[in-house]
């Protein structure tokens, strides 16, 4: 997806697939949250290393470097400014909608473990807050983040594809909730 989004929104190619390969490469561990909620700085560190490693110069290091640091979704302290940081935003937040994003927070519900639906307490749907004891399933997160995927997409590719998998995804949580209420 991220060369696919590099190659029709014109950024750099190689800048784009060496920060696609290296995004994730440090600290993504999902049992340790501290680690995680700081891969991105880690993974650019990382980046860094192997790339001078492979004689890359300092420029084009720095460039796969702020693509990487800008590339997480909870964490705005650095937003990517350049094409090739914002198709990786844009294609790391397309893995999460539509059929592979179905997949991929059914997966993690069942990783963690959490439900994959639950129904939202109306604090939830009113705040994005959950009530006491109300579990975060797969659907909360759907609610919460994965929606919001769309109105946060920076290139015009990555708006239309995250147009139709977001469509997709809530189809998709609709006739869950529908079966789980034994109306299909």
């Amino acid at each position: 997806m991220a060369e696919h989004l590099a190659s029709a929104e014109g950024a750099d190619p190689e800048i784009v697939r060496a920060a696609a390969l290296l995004h994730d490469a440090s600290g993504s561990n999902l049992a340790d949250a501290a680690k995680r909620a700081a891969h991105h700085q880690a993974s650019a560190e990382f980046a860094a290393e192997i790339l001078f490693a492979e004689g890359w110069d300092a420029q084009r290091i720095a460039a796969v470097q702020h693509c990487i640091r800008a590339h997480r979704f909870r964490d705005a302290s650095e937003p990517p400014q350049t094409i090739e940081a914002q198709v990786l935003f844009d294609a790391d937040k397309l893995d999460a909608i539509g059929a592979v994003g179905v997949a991929r927070v059914i997966a993690y519900s069942a990783r963690i473990p959490r439900p994959f639906y639950a129904p939202p307490s109306e604090q939830f749907l009113n705040t994005g807050e959950k009530a006491p004891g109300e579990p975060h399933s797969a659907y909360h997160e759907h609610l919460f983040k994965l929606l919001k995927i769309k109105e946060r997409m920076f290139t015009k590719t990555g708006r239309q594809i995250a147009e139709d998998r977001t469509r997709y995804l809530d189809d998709y949580f609709t006739r869950l909730i529908a079966e789980w209420h034994g109306e299909l």
